[in-house]
């Protein structure tokens, strides 16, 4: 057996012949001896240990013990060797020369020897610089002068989007967007003579050929939006009177309601009346088009569906609401007819029901004002009169009430905006005044005054940026509230040029 010294410096190597030779044929002793593994044992004694002259020796161990003889460290800069006049010279541990070495390698051969230059600094951080410089260099574990990675003192930041502005070429940086001013003030005001006060009536109606269509007495006007043209339509005599109209979806034809339960359809581009259709007892005060199917609301408590193709004057009842049905609106898809009326319900009905799949009695007065969004599918807007004064939202896809406002006065009319999602809602008792909701929000755009009696009638252009409003003061007045579907910081001055006070008869 060796000393004790040389036992320290060995190198142990542990093997098995099982897992070398799996196939070792049989010994002659017993079976249990033979089946354990036999370790063997390898001793080296290096006549100099891991110096880089001795020879390169292949070398087992249960453990890694880093070496660095085969390292290149010309890669760096460095000499192959460390000076043999030092006496630890041949240890790899904490020593001075390894952590010379270590130094070296990662700060370069030049470490502690010349500050680092920067041409832009200021005299005063120049200064700086070369007093910390001369305190580094006479410690042996100072500031690096050349690091791994090299640090620019004094460099003014900059903003992200001036970085991008120098990168990309024609970029220009995005000032926040301001709020949308809508004008206080209408553009146009239409006088009305013989526009009715009675909020269960619906007497405007704008088509999609930019025509506008008034009930004024027994009389129906339109008016060219385009032109400022008025065209009387009919005249129903002296015993009878406009209840309602009601544009088809593609502006050629307009239903009348009248007081005497009769629906009449005229063809508005001849000025010619198609047909009259029967079967409501008492007034039709509410008009709603889904394509060639025409629903009427009345005072009966009946909605009946029309189909303007067909022989018979209606072809299917829908019965439900316990007084008068004063608002009717068929959803965007036409799928679903909502209906509200005077005993304070909301009917949700589908194409094919006769009863209605959807009931909501959470208003606590009539019911005219419908909106269905053109934005999200299945969300309904209703509102209620004097004594609730409340907006509510519902999803008629899931069958939930989401949410409620309180106006402070009588709901007239909703509708929604075409371009942005936004909403308008008109007002009786007592303020008589416009609000631009933003939704879901519904925080106030804008208030618009004007009208000195109930804003009862509501309509929309069909670019969807302009709103007309009608009162019991026998006044139409022409709002710019909603911004282009292109360009929704500017509003649009469509009529703003013929701005002023004419009548529409």
């Amino acid at each position: 057996m060796e000393s004790s010294s040389a036992n320290a410096s060995a190198v142990f190597s542990f093997s098995s012949t099982a897992a070398e030779n799996p196939r070792t044929p049989p010994s002659s002793k017993p079976r249990a001896s033979s089946s354990l593994p036999r370790p063997s044992y390898r001793i080296e004694t290096p006549s100099r240990p891991l110096a880089p002259s001795s020879s390169s020796r292949t070398i087992y161990s249960d453990r890694f013990i880093p070496s660095r003889t085969g390292s290149n460290f010309a890669l760096f800069g460095l000499p192959s060797t460390p000076s043999a006049a030092s006496p630890d010279a041949g240890r790899e541990d904490g020593s001075g020369a390894y952590a010379a070495l270590l130094r070296g390698a990662l700060f370069g051969p030049d470490h502690g020897v010349a500050p680092l230059s920067t041409p832009d600094l200021s005299p005063e951080v120049t200064g700086r610089a070369a007093s910390s410089s001369s305190t580094s260099s006479s410690s042996a574990l100072s500031t690096p002068s050349r690091n791994i990675f090299r640090y620019k003192v004094d460099v003014p930041r900059r903003s992200l989007a001036a970085q991008f502005e120098d990168g990309l070429s024609g970029f220009s940086h995005i000032q926040p967007r301001a709020p949308r001013k809508v004008p206080r003030s209408p553009y146009k005001v239409l006088d009305a003579p013989a526009l009715q006060d009675d909020f269960y009536l619906n007497l405007v109606d704008w088509s999609s050929h930019n025509v506008l269509a008034v009930g004024l007495g027994n009389c129906v006007y339109l008016w060219n939006a385009c032109s400022s043209k008025v065209t009387k339509l009919c005249d129903l005599g002296v015993d009878d009177s406009v209840c309602s109209v009601g544009w088809a979806q593609r502006g050629n034809y307009l239903a009348v309601g009248t007081n005497l339960g009769k629906v009449q359809i005229w063809d508005a581009s001849r000025c010619r009346r198609i047909r009259i259709m029967e079967s409501h007892r008492l007034r039709v005060g509410a008009l709603a088009w889904s394509s060639s199917l025409l629903s009427s609301g009345s005072r009966d408590k009946i909605i009946l569906q029309r189909d303007i193709r067909a022989q018979e004057d209606f072809v299917s009842k829908l019965t439900g609401h316990k007084s008068e049905v004063c608002g009717l609106k068929w959803s965007h898809d036409n799928r679903e007819l909502a209906s509200g009326g005077n005993d304070n319900r909301l009917f949700v009905w589908n194409q094919h029901s006769a009863q209605p799949v959807l009931k909501y009695s959470e208003h606590t007065a009539a019911v005219k004002a419908i909106a269905w969004s053109p934005h999200v599918h299945g969300l309904l807007a209703s509102g209620g009169g004097t004594a609730d004064r409340c907006i509510r939202f519902w999803n008629t896809t899931t069958d939930s009430h989401l949410s409620c406002i309180d106006t402070g006065s009588q709901v007239c009319n909703l509708v929604w905006s075409k371009n942005v999602n936004e909403l308008v809602s008109t007002h009786g008792y007592s303020q008589n005044q416009i609000i631009v909701w933003r939704y879901p929000t519904m925080s106030k755009l804008a208030t618009l005054t004007g009208h000195t009696y109930r804003v009862l009638y509501l309509a929309i252009s069909p670019d969807g940026q302009t709103i007309v409003t009608g009162a019991g003061d026998e006044t139409l007045r022409f709002w710019n509230v909603f911004p282009s579907p292109k360009s929704q910081n500017t509003g649009n001055d469509i009529g703003a040029r013929s701005f002023g006070r004419s009548y529409i008869r």
